[in-house]
């Protein structure tokens, strides 16, 4: 079946803390299927700029127009580029902390759930997340297994990069959809769609968990898919997007 997407539109899928690529396993197939070139993005998470310049340099492996997806921490990631290519910002349970904000600033913002794991770097400034915590708080809807296997590969995150404020996001210029999980013990949903508003985004909420590409991948590629369908084809629908 020909895509109705343009040739070399890519997917970019970027991670977040105490995860790898690998996150994104479930949603891959389902996107290529679709007609859409795909690749994962890792980032070093040892500063947001830091950050931002490896996803910088990841972009440089694409040619044509562009969706950038974060999960959590990497929201603010995929808003810290600059590239005329990025079409549209995909926020799945993520950050979007405002010029001059932290993360650490929006992510604090609202009561914590009871089950969010206490977070405290060690003597290197890198926050390792309790194993345990997997399957209480950060895939609590996911198998047992897929918890167990997140759990074993994660990396951990360096403080700096939640306490760097950021620069003017992305999303103040390009159009961005919200994926908005009701049922995250990571990320207040009521911070989620505080972000979410504020951006103009389009907003999808789901009773999902903070990771449904783990437990529920339909609901991430259906927004995704949304994405890329309304800003990668025709520049004036891309526009009206843009500008809804």
């Amino acid at each position: 079946m020909e895509s109705q997407f343009p040739p070399n539109s890519t997917i970019v899928l970027v991670h977040a803390a105490w995860a790898d690529g690998s996150c994104w396993s479930n949603v891959i197939l389902p996107l290529q299927q679709r007609g859409l070139r795909v690749i994962c993005a890792p980032i070093p998470m040892t500063t947001l700029s830091d950050d931002t310049a490896t996803l910088s340099r990841g972009l440089e492996r694409t040619s044509g127009p562009v969706v950038l997806v974060g999960h959590a921490y990497s929201g603010a990631v995929i808003a810290a580029v600059q590239e005329d290519r990025v079409k549209s910002l995909v926020f799945v349970a993520a950050l979007a902390p405002d010029e001059g904000e932290p993360v650490a600033k929006v992510f604090y913002r609202d009561e914590p759930h009871p089950d969010q794991p206490k977070m405290v770097p060690d003597s290197h400034n890198l926050v390792w997340m309790p194993e345990d915590a997997f399957a209480r708080a950060l895939a609590h809807k996911a198998s047992a297994d897929q918890a167990s296997v997140a759990a074993a590969l994660q990396r951990p995150i360096a403080l700096p990069c939640v306490q760097e404020p950021v620069k003017k996001p992305l999303w103040k210029t390009k159009p961005a959809w919200y994926l908005v999980a009701e049922e995250d013990r990571m990320i207040n949903p009521k911070t989620q769609r505080f972000m979410a508003e504020r951006m103009g985004a389009k907003i999808h909420s789901h009773r999902v968990d903070h990771t449904p590409m783990y437990s529920e991948p339909k609901v991430v590629v259906d927004v995704i898919v949304e994405a890329a369908r309304l800003t990668l084809g025709d520049s004036e629908v891309s526009g009206r997007a843009a500008n809804r």
